[in-house]
Parts: C-alpha cells; structure tokens; sequence
C-alpha cells in the first residue's frame, strides 16, 4: 500500500521573495482579486485594516497572544468591537440628554406635587389627586417613549402623511357634542376611560413628522417654487383652524411657528418666507381683536396691577410669587400663593410656584435645564445635517423648536414678558398629555442619536490597525 508520503513533489523553485510554492499564503493572497484591491486601497469598507494570518499558529503561542493585546490595546478597536457586540450591554446614546430630561421630570413632579396639594384637598379632599394621575401619566410617558425608541426611523418617515391625517381626524372628533369633552368652555379632550387624550398635542408631534418627510421629498420644490412652501401651509392651516374652534389659541400659535421654522431650515427663499409670515401675523392679530377675552389678555399682561381683581389677576398674583421667593426662596413647600391665590398653580403657573419656594436661584436653574436640553436637541440635529440624514435632522429641529418654544413662552407669561396664555411647561407641569407627546420626541431624538452613532462606528476608518488570526 502506498503511503501518502511516498507522494510527495520534490521541492519547487522558490518564488520571489524567497518563498517556495507550498509556503503559507497571506491573506490577501488567498482572498479573490476583488478583495485583495479592496483591502490594498483601505476603502471598501472606509477601514484602513492590514490582516496578517498565521494559520499554523496555535491561539495560546506568545505571537498570537502578544498581537491581540495589541489589537485590545488600540482604542479604536475596543470601540468599533463593543459597538459590534451591543448584546446585554447599555445602548450608546446621548446619555446627558436622558439625564436632562429625567431631571425635569423628577424635578417637575416634586414641584407639581407641592402645588397642586391645596387644591385637590379643596376639591377632591384627597391631597394626593394629582399627584397619583401625574405619576400614572409619567409611567405611560416612560412606556410610550420606549415604544418610539424601539421603533426604526424609516417607519416615521413613511407614515408621516397617515399620521397627519391621524390627527385631523382626532381634531374633528373632539369637536363633536357627545365625544369632545368639554372644560371650562373649552373642548379639547377625548375620554378614553381612565385618561384623556388631547388631540392638539397628538397633532403638534404628528405635524413634525410630517413635514420632516415632506421636506425630503419635496426639498428642491420648496428651495425653489412659492407652492412647494404653501401646500403644508394650507395643512397647517386647517389643523390650526380645527384648533381654534376647541379653542386652544397658544397650542395653535406652537404648531405654526414650529412649522414655519422648519420650511426656513428646509431652504424657503427669504421673499416668500417673508410674505408668508406677515400674512400669518396679519391672521393672529385679527384672532385677537375678534375675541375680547384675547385682546385683554394681550393688553393686560403690560400692566397687570391695573386691574389686579379680574384681567390682571393670574400675572399680578404670579409675579407677587416671584417677589416673595427672593433670592433663594420661602422653601420647598411653604409657598402662600398657591394656597388659592395663584389660579392654575399646578399647570400653566408652576414656573410662578418655583420661583417662590426656591428663589431665584431655583428659577436660574430651571432656565438652564431647558436651555442644555434645546442645545442637546439641536447638536444632534446639526450632526444628523451633517450626515445626509435629513429627515432625521428636521425632526431634530422641530422638536427642538417646538419644546423649547413652549417653554420659553411658558416662563415668559410668567415672568409677565408674553401675554398669558394657557401652555403648561414641558416635562414639568400637571397634564398628561403634554408629558407623554414630549417623552415621545425625546424617545424619537435618543433613536436618531443611537442610529447616527452607529453609523458612524460603521464609517469610521481605523488606521494602524493589524488584525491577527490563528
């Protein structure tokens, strides 16, 4: 029987190099052609990675061990390997972001808790009313910001149009009698057993959506043609219409100034932009002046003590709030213009509740809480410009713009800066609606800032880099 050895080729002539024929080929020789010139230029997979293989090499040999702790020691490699291998670990994501956002809300039901006491012993004789709706308002927040985080961007940016016509349709259901409710003169609810949903704050984020998919789509239309602008104007302004007959004037006033800021961010010219706001300022002054309870409200934040007892009641008893907390506040809990002085203390005045149990000092902060998490938003927007992803850079900013909008026009109603209107303060005050619409923009800000993380792990090129397999 012959033996495999007795098989055995003499020996070849050496190739150049000094190698013969049957020495172990490197990795690069043993890959197709394709690949070799891929890995030769460094940019087929935008990494600058030479592989040198030692197939006889046993894992546990000192050569082996000694180039993979040089492979664990590269920094970049420990990122591009941990990004890869995210199973059981902790996303990477804008974490100062959560933060901040946990902060307001931790902060804001500590606050909305020590306001709303007073009232709810008077009204409910439970002092604890609102305090156990907010913190079931906050667990639905948690769970539905969840639920936009785990969803992928792409789906957003499909069912943008579906979800705007979602919300037309929940306007036109809370105006009719027998399904709207109705409080205090204003229909803006729909029950739903325990809870009521609020179709204007539903339509605010579904209008982002909207026209962030909108600009993509039709981005030269808008840079170029009055029409491509006005087709999600005309929306708009039926949406604000809708609104307007609940009435809610400053959820409207929201919705369209977001709106208009995103067309200038998509590339409206300046002429038409121009136009189209002055004839929108042109509207909300004629909205006032037909409603007189709108135009005093207008004309009375400007001197509110001179009628301290009706029009000018909810600035002038906000403002003797700020007076009395001086520098540092009357202390958590001992506030006396929430003890039914000070209408709304739970909700549109919480800003006022603040700045009188904790001073000036608790109301600086809470001012540069929101102006962190308006940077936070905003940096991930201009990253997500930077990186093509459009539609991902227009939510950025329109949630952005519009939660930043809101509670600057919320502190600055008051302070007695705007004409007092009825927006609660994002992340802070009592309404579980605004809690849940606003946890849903920053789930859907976290994915955007996941999803451009990871890719730019997947783009980044890693130079110096040898990779070593037995």
């Amino acid at each position: 029987m012959i033996s495999s050895s007795s098989l055995a080729s003499p020996l070849p002539n050496p190739s150049p190099g000094g190698r013969g024929a049957f020495a172990t080929p490197s990795p690069e020789e043993s890959l197709p052609r394709a690949q070799r010139e891929g890995l030769e230029r460094g940019d087929e997979t935008g990494s600058h990675l030479k592989l040198t293989h030692h197939p006889g090499a046993h894992p546990d040999s000192p050569e082996v061990q000694l180039r993979q702790s040089d492979l664990d020691a590269h920094p970049d490699a420990r990122a591009l390997r941990r990004d890869r291998r995210q199973t059981g670990h902790l996303p990477d994501l804008d974490w100062l972001l959560l933060a901040c956002v946990l902060v307001l809300l931790g902060f804001g039901f500590v606050m909305m808790s020590s306001a709303s006491m007073p009232i709810a012993d008077r009204n409910f004789d439970a002092p604890l009313h609102f305090v156990t709706r907010h913190a079931l308002a906050l667990g639905l927040a948690t769970v539905m910001g969840i639920l936009v985080f785990a969803t992928p961007l792409a789906w957003w940016e499909r069912s943008g149009p579906a979800l705007f016509l979602l919300g037309l349709a929940l306007l036109v259901l809370v105006l009719i009698p027998g399904i709207g409710r109705t409080v205090n003169g204003a229909s803006r609810w729909i029950p739903l057993g325990p809870v009521n949903l609020q179709s204007s704050e539903l339509m605010k984020f579904f209008a982002v959506i909207f026209v962030s998919g909108y600009l993509v789509r039709r981005r030269e239309e808008v840079a170029t043609s009055p029409w491509g602008f006005l087709k999600p104007m005309l929306l708009m302004v039926i949406a604000s219409a809708l609104i307007m007959r609940q009435p809610d004037f400053g959820t409207t006033v929201i919705l369209l100034v977001t709106v208009l800021g995103m067309l200038f961010l998509g590339g409206v010219w300046m002429t038409h932009f121009a136009v189209l706001f002055g004839m929108l300022v042109v509207a909300a002054v004629i909205l006032v002046a037909l409603e007189p309870y709108r135009l005093g409200r207008v004309t009375s934040f400007m001197d509110p003590f001179a009628d301290p007892f009706d029009t000018g009641f909810q600035l002038s008893q906000a403002l003797i709030a700020f007076g009395s907390g001086g520098w540092l506040g009357v202390g958590l809990g001992n506030g006396i213009q929430k003890q039914f002085f000070l209408p709304e203390a739970h909700t549109d005045f919480l800003m006022a509740v603040i700045g009188e149990e904790l001073g000036l000092a608790g109301t600086l902060l809470v001012i540069a809480a929101f102006g962190f998490f308006l940077w936070r938003v905003l940096a991930i927007g201009a990253r997500a410009e930077r990186a093509g992803c459009w539609f991902a850079a227009y939510v950025a900013h329109g949630f952005g713009l519009s939660i930043g909008l809101q509670a600057m026009i919320n502190i600055g109603v008051n302070l007695g800066l705007l004409p007092t209107k009825g927006l609660t303060l994002p992340f802070m005050s009592y309404g579980s609606n605004s809690i849940i619409v606003t946890c849903m923009a920053v789930g859907l800000l976290l994915r955007i800032d996941r999803d451009l993380r990871l890719e730019a792990v997947e783009k980044k090129p890693v130079e110096g880099m040898k990779w070593a397999r037995a």
